[in-house]
């Protein structure tokens, strides 16, 4: 799927007329769900004509509301979908190929059509605010994607002080909120099938004015509203399992973008841990005759 329809939707946007607007508003309130009724349901639910929303589903570029309301439906198939489904879907489609070739293409993939779409000012803004050291930094992922936050954090840590990591146990949640203020960083990881919990917390974060930077996928996730910062990242993967690759390869950048932009301050604290690695004895250092200590 290279575009989802509230994307559709959002390019267009300008251009739709004062009702078509308004029906666009009403749509992305709630959506996907709030395009799966009927037409007249739909028109209805937004204040608009039943006319409006075939005029602007066809501006859109789709040629009638139930080729609109197709997409809408295999976007939520995709977003819902288990890991089971999603071997059986690929393994129906699978090439003759080795694994290896054709997990390599998909990346490839991923990473080309991210990148194509990743609005380079996000990037510098999201990298901005994760190097200024007036914020508190959190990191908070779900069930598979908390690796993913716990990563992005243990670097973080090194680079910058006031670096928090959440537990995916939303029952430690209220605390790390009440100590967050206004213009601090929530870093979010939700992928699909997005997790309750992520969507309180973000919400609770805002109400606090803290800046949410959120990594989910295309179909995005219902955090993504209250969110400042959004990457969209491609995830298939000939696989039962959604590929975290792409999302990792955008991590290591902006982790690179802060360090080098803060490099001065971040050779200190590297050079205090390494200290303090010598004084752990943590790694192990080569011995006498090949030993090691």
């Amino acid at each position: 799927m290279a575009r989802t329809v509230s994307d559709v939707i959002r390019v267009r946007y300008d251009a739709l007329t004062r009702a078509e607007r308004q029906l666009a508003d009403s749509l992305l309130e709630n959506y996907p769900v709030s395009g799966l009724g009927s037409i007249t349901t739909i028109a209805e639910n937004a204040g608009v004509s039943t006319p409006t929303v075939a005029r602007m589903v066809q501006k859109l570029g789709y040629k009638g509301y139930p080729e609109f309301q197709l997409h809408l439906h295999q976007e939520l198939e995709a977003t819902i979908s288990n890991p089971i489904a999603k071997h059986d879907r690929w393994a129906s489609n699978a090439p003759g190929t080795h694994i290896l070739n054709r997990f390599a293409d998909a990346i490839t993939n991923n990473l080309r059509d991210t990148l194509s779409e990743l609005d380079t000012r996000t990037f510098e803004d999201a990298a901005g605010l994760l190097r200024d050291r007036d914020r508190n930094i959190y990191f908070v992922g779900g069930r598979i994607t908390g690796a993913l936050a716990e990563y992005f954090f243990t670097h973080m840590q090194v680079i910058r002080p006031k670096t928090t990591l959440i537990s995916n146990n939303s029952s430690s949640w209220p605390q790390h909120v009440l100590n967050m203020k206004a213009g601090d960083v929530l870093v979010i990881f939700d992928i699909r099938r997005y997790e309750q919990e992520m969507a309180t917390l973000a919400e609770a974060a805002t109400a606090h004015g803290v800046v949410i930077v959120l990594f989910t996928d295309v179909w995005s996730c219902p955090v993504a509203k209250h969110a400042r910062h959004v990457f969209k990242v491609r995830i298939e993967a000939p696989s039962a399992w959604d590929s975290s690759v792409v999302t990792l390869f955008v991590v290591e950048a902006l982790i690179e973008a802060v360090q080098s932009a803060t490099w001065e301050e971040t050779r200190e604290r590297m050079n205090s841990l390494e200290g303090l690695f010598e004084r752990s004895r943590l790694f192990r250092r080569p011995g006498p005759r090949g030993r090691s200590d």
